[in-house]
């Protein structure tokens, strides 16, 4: 399964070369000659766990909510997950066209995280030299804040602590396909595992296959390169669809990962998509304008 998101693309190609234009075409011909900016490569600020090359806008700020459900392979037992729930409330602010932050609280190890996301460069289109691509940078923390054992022998708040750091790479290629990738490091102040280390570094790939106006399939992958004990945790894959419906995007998906930060689901997936260890979830975006809106967000950021 953890080749699921390649073999997706590879059977979309054929589909995706027939429909494939130059993305001149996206931009009105009564623009020619002038720089577009390309927007709408993914429907929101992320694409189902890890930060899209997307970004909501100046003045605007997204609510979000991520609910995971327990495991689909618990069986009749638990409702086949749907009596165990974890979630993830957030509230991400556009403090520029290209600057963003935000701010979450997970009931997964009840963990706090913030994070810092900035557009170095957005792909164009319109003349010569545009860029051919966008270039995104996200940095971030996530504190637990999960009551110790008694006799746990690290208790100090920087042991609680975890950083990470990425380079988001994306292009949207047509008006139907996007695809990103994302080198990220994640570093832990303190691990469970003696196999593990403190530094972890994954690849992440995230892509988007529209299937109509407001329905969009989307797949999140990270491939954990190093650092983690490869026989307990897995890399995280998760496949959904997007449906806009007007001033928000609700998202349903299936993951094997709990947590819903990159602390959390690059370094805490023990769950197996092989095993059938898989969690239904879903994420809603919420969009409010804060003070006059001096920027223009695609519809549905």
């Amino acid at each position: 399964m953890k080749y699921l998101i390649t073999a997706t693309l590879l059977f979309a190609a054929p589909a995706i070369r027939a429909q494939e234009k130059d993305l001149l075409g996206l931009i009105d011909s009564t623009t020619s000659g002038q720089k577009e900016y390309v927007t709408g490569a993914f429907k929101s600020s992320r694409v189902i766990n890890g930060h899209s090359i997307e970004f909501i806008g100046k003045n605007v700020l997204d609510v979000r909510i991520l609910h995971r459900f327990g495991r689909i392979n618990d069986g009749i037992g638990e409702f086949f997950g749907l009596d165990q729930a974890s979630m993830r409330l957030g509230f991400d602010y556009g403090l520029g066209k290209n600057l963003t932050i935000g701010l979450g609280r997970s009931t997964a190890g009840k963990e706090l995280d913030g994070f810092i996301k900035y557009r170095l460069i957005q792909q164009a289109a319109g003349v010569k030299g545009a860029a051919p691509f966008s270039v995104v940078l996200a940095t971030g923390a996530a504190l637990t804040t999960q009551k110790l054992a008694a006799d746990a022998k690290y208790t100090d708040t920087k042991h609680r602590m975890a950083y990470y750091s990425e380079i988001i790479i994306g292009r949207k290629f047509t008006e139907a396909f996007s695809l990103q990738l994302a080198p990220a490091y994640v570093h832990r102040n303190l691990v469970q595992d003696l196999a593990d280390n403190n530094d972890t570094y994954a690849l992440g790939i995230g892509g988007r296959l529209k299937l109509s106006k407001r329905v969009a399939f989307v797949a999140d992958y990270h491939y954990v390169i190093s650092g983690l004990n490869k026989d307990i945790y897995k890399n995280p894959l998760s496949l959904g669809f997007d449906i806009e419906t007007g001033g928000h995007v609700f998202q349903l998906h299936f993951s094997n990962a709990t947590g819903m930060n990159e602390k959390a689901f690059i370094t805490n997936t023990t769950d197996n998509w092989g095993s059938g260890e898989i969690r239904f979830g879903f994420n809603l975006s919420r969009v409010f304008t804060i003070g006059k809106r001096k920027t223009k967000i695609p519809p549905g950021s």
